[in-house]
């Protein structure tokens, strides 16, 4: 019988999908101020084609979060706090980033300018690439006592494929971001960002191997559910190449498209190999955290899912529209500040 608790690991492992999709082109157009910008101006297209989604993609973390400590208290507290210092880092990361945005416009000097232009540079680049190698400790397993307490040096977190799948995860968002680019700009902006989008791919596809390798060598996600991440990672190997196929005839829709389909496969495959735990105990496999042994009571989780089950199409909802609204390209003659 399919349990309370297993629909919402399904439900967290959505918000995340949705989060690395949406704000993985924020991060990426936020990465390429710092050098596909040519001008002062272009500089302000890049930041007024997010100007209108940013803040709204971000709701999908705040979400996923919120969900996890309401449904999964104990991985919520587990995690949280065992990764607590890359996790303010984060936040601080983004609250930067929103306040540079804002604040970038609002002075005129170089100095004021190049400033804001450097913390919307490690606002957009930090989140990712701590992301990804949180996530790539939950794929190798951590040392997590018979108390879910998670006991981590810093060799525990930061290794060779953990920092692998940080940049792996920033250089995707980045390929994500430029085709988003191709899509909101005009002119000789746009034609620069799909050829740089191009000239990422081979190195990305190398990280992708040397990450997918280390993968099957270091973890066991792959003695669970082999089958299905087997044909997960077929899926993303056809999306990478159409990717860069559509790249080429200059159909941007679908490379954007392709690279989203990547980011979905890369994200939903971490919870289809962990399921059903959630987090790995590297001490003893007794100690793993499950969907079961971590999640809230069934009281909770039945309110949680009737509550959720009625919101969550409002928000859908106004999320579609709003990309609706603002889906015209921008020009560098608008001199809109978002």
């Amino acid at each position: 019988m399919f349990e309370l608790s297993e629909l919402w690991f399904v439900l967290v492992g959505v918000l995340f999908v949705g989060f690395f999709f949406l704000e993985g082109f924020d991060f990426g157009v936020g990465m390429s101020t710092a050098f596909l910008a040519k001008t002062d101006g272009e500089k302000r297209v890049l930041i007024n084609s997010i100007g209108p989604f940013w803040d709204a993609n971000e709701v999908w973390l705040l979400t996923a979060g919120g969900a996890m400590f309401a449904a999964f208290p104990h991985w919520y507290a587990t995690m949280f706090s065992g990764f607590y210092l890359p996790l303010v880092v984060v936040l601080l990361a983004l609250i930067g980033r929103g306040v540079a945005f804002e604040f970038r416009g609002k002075g005129e000097t170089e100095t004021w300018k190049k400033a804001w232009d450097i913390v919307i540079l490690l606002g957009s680049m930090l989140p990712p690439f701590l992301f990804g190698v949180v996530f790539a400790n939950l794929m190798q397993g951590l040392p997590i006592d018979q108390h879910m307490e998670m006991q981590a040096g810093i060799f525990d977190v930061v290794n060779l494929y953990t920092v692998l799948g940080g940049v792996a995860v920033t250089v995707l968002c980045l390929v994500h971001g430029l085709m988003f680019i191709s899509l909101r700009t005009v002119g000789e902006l746009r034609d620069r960002a799909r050829a740089q989008a191009k000239m990422l791919l081979i190195p990305l596809a190398v990280l992708f191997v040397a990450f997918a390798a280390m993968t099957v060598i270091k973890t066991e996600m792959f003695d669970a559910r082999g089958v299905v991440l087997s044909v997960m990672a077929v899926l993303g190997v056809v999306a990478f190449v159409l990717a860069g196929y559509f790249m080429s005839k200059k159909k941007d829709g679908w490379a954007f498209g392709m690279t989203g389909t990547v980011i979905a496969l890369a994200i939903s495959g971490v919870f289809v190999g962990l399921f059903p735990n959630i987090m790995i105990s590297t001490i003893d496999e007794a100690f793993n955290l499950t969907v079961y042994n971590a999640a809230s009571g069934a009281y909770s989780l039945k309110v949680m899912t009737i509550v959720a089950l009625s919101l969550l199409p409002f928000v859908l909802a106004y999320q579609i529209w709003s990309y609706f609204v603002f889906h015209k390209r921008v020009h560098e003659k608008e001199h809109l500040e978002y």
